[in-house]
This record gives structure tokens, C-alpha cells and sequence, in this order.
């Protein structure tokens, strides 16, 4: 490691070029998976802030953007459970912070869309039959949709309990 990273490091102080860097690729990788790219690099941004929380005005400052464009993101980030908002101690300020668990949350949403498309996977296979091409392909889907859904919940239970273990509580 150079000695002005390590230096970075020791002192507290963050490397701007290495965070802009670590922001910019999850950023892309965010898009690349789906998510709009303003709330790609707020959620960065967050992510790899030291306090996991940061002002409207910091978020604009770090990563050159209008105000509009933070809180534009924060909304939809918001609204799908991967930051909150808190007021800043004695401020009218808002923070905006990463939660911790927010991966988990945002999964366990998919939960509830994984139900809705299953019940709508059912009503076309009751619509078109499964001695139909359509049907037969909607019912592919079904399957698919079941098997998601049990697997993911495995998969969170066995994700809690290794989380608690890791973190000790």
C-alpha cells in the first residue's frame, strides 16, 4: 500500500480520489442491475461515508450534483428501504443514512412482489391452460417464482443467523 494511502488511513482523514473511485464503480454496478444512477451513487456515496450518514449538502458537495438530484435519490431510496432520514441534533437539517441491514430489507420487499406475481402467474395459467403454449410457459414461470420464494426464505433465516453470529449479538 503507497504511504499516502496508509497515511489516509491512519489519520482519519478519507482519500477523495479512492472514495470517488469506490462510489463511481458501485455506482455503475448499481445501474447495471437496474437501479437509476442518481440513487446509485447517493447509496454509494452513503455506503462509503465514514458515519454512514450524510447531509443533503455534503451529498451535493461530494459528488457534484444539484440538491434536486440528492433529493430526488433519497426519495427513492427511501421509499425502497435502503436509507432513512434523521434530523441532525438541535437542526432542521436532515441526514440521510445507510442502514445496515438494507440488503436484507430490500429483499425481504422482493418477498411481497415474489407473492403478487405468483398470484398473477396462477390466475394466466387458470386463463390459458397447461395444454397451452402460453400457459405451459406461465407456468414455467409459476414454478420458478415458488421456488424463489422458498429458497430466499431459507436463505434470509440462514443469513440472520450468521449475521448474529458474526456480530456477536
Amino acid at each position: 500500500m503507497d504511504e499516502r494511502r496508509k497515511e489516509s488511513r491512519v489519520d482519519g482523514s478519507d482519500d477523495e480520489a479512492a472514495v470517488s473511485r469506490f462510489v463511481e464503480r458501485f455506482a455503475a454496478q448499481l445501474c447495471q442491475a437496474g437501479m437509476a444512477r442518481m440513487p446509485a451513487r447517493v447509496f454509494a456515496a452513503l455506503l462509503s461515508s465514514e458515519e454512514g450518514a450524510l447531509t443533503s449538502a455534503e451529498l451535493s458537495e461530494q459528488l457534484k450534483i444539484s440538491p434536486a438530484a440528492v433529493s430526488g435519490a433519497v426519495r427513492y431510496l427511501a421509499q425502497v428501504n435502503m436509507v432513512s432520514r434523521e434530523r441532525e441534533p438541535g437542526s432542521r437539517r436532515e441526514r440521510y443514512r445507510v442502514q445496515g441491514n438494507q440488503w436484507y430489507d430490500a429483499l425481504l420487499e422482493r418477498d411481497t412482489f415474489l407473492k403478487n406475481w405468483q398470484a398473477t402467474m396462477r390466475e394466466g395459467v387458470e386463463q390459458f391452460g397447461l395444454d397451452t403454449p402460453q400457459g405451459r410457459r406461465i407456468d414455467d414461470t409459476l414454478q420458478f417464482f415458488r421456488f424463489l420464494e422458498k429458497e430466499l426464505g431459507s436463505m434470509m433465516e440462514r443469513w440472520a443467523a450468521h449475521r448474529a453470529e458474526r456480530l456477536g449479538g
